[in-house]
């Protein structure tokens, strides 16, 4: 069957002939969006509720905010259409960029940064430690933290996740709403993976700052709504929290006078995570696969919802 597919965002001639050359009849407008039957981008969340056509929509991010809300849910599910993401190509670096920012912490990297020009050496390996058998909390347990998971593994870390839906085949300890305290009370650190929503917003908040172990560090790599920032702020000002690191913060981009720039090892990355350099191959490999899987009426990946 011969799809017609709205690409909402360009890429590069070589990119875009690859996509064309799968034999299905592209459009890089995004005013033929409503008479398409597959969207590949970023696609304008209004239309994609009114597009009757539209059977698949597949995202060019992990993250997937603006869709997930019961009204995108139900106009999907009424037609039988399918949401999936770009988290088989996000899971790796952003992965390995929460293990280089945990190293970071432990090897003291970003504080002898900022105190170039002078050895201070003894106060640096007196306050370095190991990441070996220390204990992490995940807070969202998707593709990202089951890939961090896999990294961890060699150091040997007593390793829990806090996710909204248990599966049954998670490699880690799962936690309930009801054990979060415990957890946050015996965890070194603390890695936010949750995406934004109306259950998310402000999850980590002054109350479950006041519940993490004092000198413990915290990691927000999933969106910065999720996080209350005057909150963090006090922990870490009181310096009751030994670190921040953040790749995600709201807004975005960060103002330059916001006091989390220059708050006491607080950390800031511009929401670089997911970068690397063959980011857009891969955003379109990726999707080509999904969409041979598609054509066949196999299970698609990165299933968000549908």
């Amino acid at each position: 069957m011969n799809y017609k597919i709205c690409v909402t965002s360009r890429y590069v001639d070589e990119l875009e002939e690859e996509l064309e050359s799968c034999g299905h009849q592209f459009t890089f407008d995004k005013v033929d969006l409503p008479s398409c039957d597959i969207a590949f981008g970023q696609p304008d969340k209004q239309i994609v509720i009114e597009s009757p056509h539209l059977r698949w929509i597949h995202l060019t991010s992990a993250g997937y905010t603006n869709y997930d809300n019961e009204i995108v849910r139900e106009a999907l599910q009424k037609r039988g259409a399918v949401l999936t993401n770009s988290s088989g190509v996000y899971d790796e670096p952003c992965a390995q960029h929460a293990l280089a920012m945990m190293l970071a912490f432990a090897r003291q990297l970003p504080q002898i940064e900022r105190e170039s020009g002078q050895w201070n050496s003894g106060a640096h390996r007196a306050n370095s430690f190991l990441l070996n058998e220390q204990t992490v909390l995940f807070l969202g347990f998707g593709a990202i933290a089951q890939r961090l998971a896999e990294l961890l593994a060699p150091f040997d870390c007593a390793l829990f996740a806090f996710r909204r839906r248990k599966r049954g085949d998670e490699t880690v300890k799962i936690i309930e709403r009801s054990e979060l305290e415990k957890i946050l009370r015996q965890a070194d650190h603390v890695v936010n993976l949750l995406p934004e929503n109306d259950s998310t917003r402000g999850f980590m908040n002054a109350e479950r700052f006041a519940q993490m172990a004092p000198g413990a560090h915290y990691y927000n790599i999933g969106r910065g709504a999720t996080t209350d920032q005057e909150a963090l702020l006090e922990v870490l000002n009181s310096r009751y929290l030994a670190g921040a690191y953040l790749d995600v913060t709201s807004p975005e981009p960060l103002p330059p006078e916001h006091p989390l720039w220059s708050a006491p090892n607080c950390f800031i990355t511009p929401h670089s995570a997911g970068g690397h350099e063959n980011e857009d191959w891969r955003l379109v490999m990726h999707f080509l696969q999904n969409l041979q899987r598609f054509e066949n009426g196999e299970a698609l990946n990165d299933v968000v919802f549908g």
